[in-house]
């Protein structure tokens, strides 16, 4: 993929979803590496990392969202100012599936723009006997109906975490490999001569 930034500077992908379904564990999975059982309320929290690309600062910004509904200003605020969203869904909870079409819904009436960046998530496919989404349907309505993009993961099992990143990038265009999972999972930089390796610099804080 091709790294040029075509003058964005600055992008923000928010993940969206019910309580439980493992919004914050992709997240922390993709960020630091780590899954914690437990599951945790958030309220609304911000991650932000810079980079440097051809000599341009890039801001790739994800916001964790809340999973209740006693927050629909702050979710609306969220929508508004947000260039790419996961929609997650757990594999093992068809509510939480209804919750993503009303989710999807909303985002369609703030952006009022059919062409909006999403990618809906079926997280938790580690729980292999307690399947009650069948993903060949939620694919067939999300590709075909919705015209974005699916895919199934497990933030436990560290599977296909990465892969949900880099297609929230590319529906931003934004390069993939501006993703440090993605380079953590590299030995080496790719031989770029216009590439120079993320700055250290990390911050991630909470909105009260």
């Amino acid at each position: 993929m091709s790294l040029e930034v075509k003058g964005k500077t600055h992008v923000r992908l928010v993940f969206l979803g019910a309580a439980g379904v493992g919004k914050t564990a992709l997240i922390r999975r993709f960020l630091q590496d780590t899954f914690e059982a437990k599951h945790r309320r958030t309220v609304e929290e911000l991650h932000s990392r810079e980079y440097d690309v051809s000599g341009v600062k890039i801001t790739v910004e994800i916001l964790d969202t809340s999973g209740s509904y006693s927050f629909p200003a702050m979710r609306k605020l969220s929508i508004q100012n947000s260039d790419a969203f996961a929609l997650v869904y757990a594999v093992d909870d068809p509510e939480s599936l209804e919750t993503v079409k009303r989710l999807r819904e909303e985002i369609l009436e703030i952006k009022e723009d059919k062409y909006t960046p999403m990618v809906v998530v079926g997280n938790k496919t580690d729980r292999v006997g307690e399947r009650r989404v069948s993903g060949d349907e939620v694919l067939s309505t999300v590709e075909m109906d919705w015209n974005s993009s699916y895919l199934e993961a497990s933030a436990k099992d560290n599977d296909n975490v990465v892969e949900v990143f880099k297609e929230l990038l590319q529906q931003a265009n934004l390069p993939s490999r501006l993703s440090p999972a993605l380079r953590r999972r590299r030995e080496t930089f790719p031989k770029h001569a216009h590439f120079r390796p993320p700055m250290n610099k990390t911050n991630s804080c909470t909105v009260s």
